[in-house]
C-alpha cells in the first residue's frame, strides 16, 4: 500500500514484510529519505493512509489489527497504538473521517466498523459528531454488516466530505451507504456489475466505484438516503475483439496449454484490466473535478468528471 500527504509532500508505504516507512524528499540532495514506522505487527500490512491533517497514519494488517501511528521526536520514528478488539479477520481497507479522529475499517469478516483513533498526547479533545460523543482510543463507534447473510468481504470504504455518510463496496457486487444522521441506517444497492474494488466520494451526494468491469461507475444518494446507479463514466468505444498476437506469445500458449491460437481479448473500455484504485486528482470529496484510476493493465487514467457527464448527457 501507498499514501501521499500532499501538504507535507511525504509518502508512506507498507508491504507484506510487516514494515512501513515514511519517505521525505530532500531537495538539496535530490533523494527520498525514509523513516521507519514501528508497527509491532507480525503479519502483512494490507493498507495504509494518512490522516487529513497528516499528523497520523492508519495501517491495516493481516493480524486483525489497525495501527494508529504518530511521530515520536525523541526516538525519531513513528510509533503505533493498536486497535485490535472486535476485529475478527484481515483488514482490507480504511478511510479517515474529516475530523482526523474517526477511522472506518473494512475487513474480510464482511464487516465495516468505525473506530476512534483519538491520541490524547498529540491532539485536542474532539468535538461531538453524529457518530458519537465519547471517543477514547479504540472505541467502537459503529458496526455494519455487508448483508444479513454475509455479503462477501469489504474491498473499500470512503467517508463523505462532511463525514456523516460512509460508503463501502463488497465482493457481492454491492454498494452500501450508512448515514449517521439517519440513525446509522444502511442503504444498499446490489449492482449488475462484476465485483468492485475501489470507491470514493466526488460530491456531497455522489460517489464513483470501479473494479472488475474495468470502467468507473457513478452512483448518487438522494435526499431519502437511497443509493441509485447513474451511469458508467465512458461510452462503449467499439465491440470487443479477439486478436492473434506475436509468434513468441503463440509458441508460449501452445507450450503451456496446448492451444494452437494465442488469443487476446480487447475490451471496449479504456482500461483493459480490473481497476484497483480511484483517487481525486483535482478538487476534493465535496466537489471533485478530475479523478484518476489505476488498473492491472499498468495504465493511470485521468477522468474529467463534468466532461464525462456532458458526453453521456447526464
Amino acid at each position: 500500500g501507498i499514501s501521499w500527504a500532499p501538504i507535507s509532500n511525504r509518502i508512506v508505504t507498507c508491504s507484506a514484510d510487516h514494515n512501513a516507512y515514511v519517505w521525505s524528499y530532500d531537495k538539496e540532495a535530490g533523494i527520498w529519505n525514509h523513516t521507519p514506522v514501528f508497527l509491532r505487527c507480525n503479519r502483512a500490512i494490507t493498507c495504509i493512509k494518512w490522516s487529513p491533517n497528516e499528523q497520523k497514519i492508519a495501517a491495516g494488517s493481516g493480524a486483525r489489527i489497525v495501527n494508529i501511528c504518530h511521530f515520536n521526536e525523541d526516538q525519531d520514528w513513528w510509533v503505533a497504538k493498536h486497535i485490535k478488539k472486535q476485529i475478527y479477520s484481515t483488514v482490507t481497507c480504511l478511510d479517515w473521517h474529516p475530523n482526523n479522529v474517526l477511522v472506518a475499517v473494512g475487513s474480510t469478516d464482511f464487516k465495516v466498523r468505525v473506530f476512534s483513533a483519538y491520541v490524547k498526547d498529540i491532539e485536542p479533545k474532539p468535538s461531538t459528531t453524529p457518530w458519537g460523543a465519547k471517543m477514547p482510543f479504540s472505541t467502537l463507534m459503529a458496526e455494519f454488516s455487508n448483508s444479513l447473510n454475509g455479503g462477501g468481504w469489504v474491498h473499500d470504504v470512503s467517508f463523505s466530505a462532511d463525514g456523516n455518510k460512509l460508503a463501502w463496496i463488497g465482493h457481492d457486487s454491492s454498494v452500501s451507504v450508512a448515514d449517521a444522521n439517519k440513525g446509522m441506517a444502511i442503504f444498499k444497492l446490489k449492482t449488475a456489475a462484476l465485483p468492485l474494488l475501489s470507491c470514493i466520494w466526488i460530491s456531497d451526494s455522489s460517489f464513483v466505484a470501479a473494479g472488475h468491469d474495468c470502467v468507473p461507475l457513478l452512483f448518487n444518494v438522494d435526499t431519502g438516503g437511497q443509493v441509485k446507479y447513474i451511469s458508467r463514466l465512458e461510452e462503449d468505444k467499439k465491440a470487443e475483439t479477439n486478436t492473434v498476437f506475436s509468434a513468441k506469445a503463440l509458441f508460449k500458449q501452445k507450450d503451456r496449454t496446448g492451444q494452437t491460437d494465442a488469443i487476446e481479448t480487447i475490451l471496449n473500455t479504456t482500461h483493459q484490466k480490473q481497476i484497483s484504485c480511484i483517487r481525486i486528482y483535482k478538487g476534493d470529496k465535496s466537489k471533485s473535478e478530475v479523478i484518476s484510476t489505476t488498473a492491472g493493465d499498468g495504465m493511470l487514467v485521468l477522468w474529467d468528471v463534468e466532461a464525462c457527464k456532458k458526453t453521456l448527457k447526464l
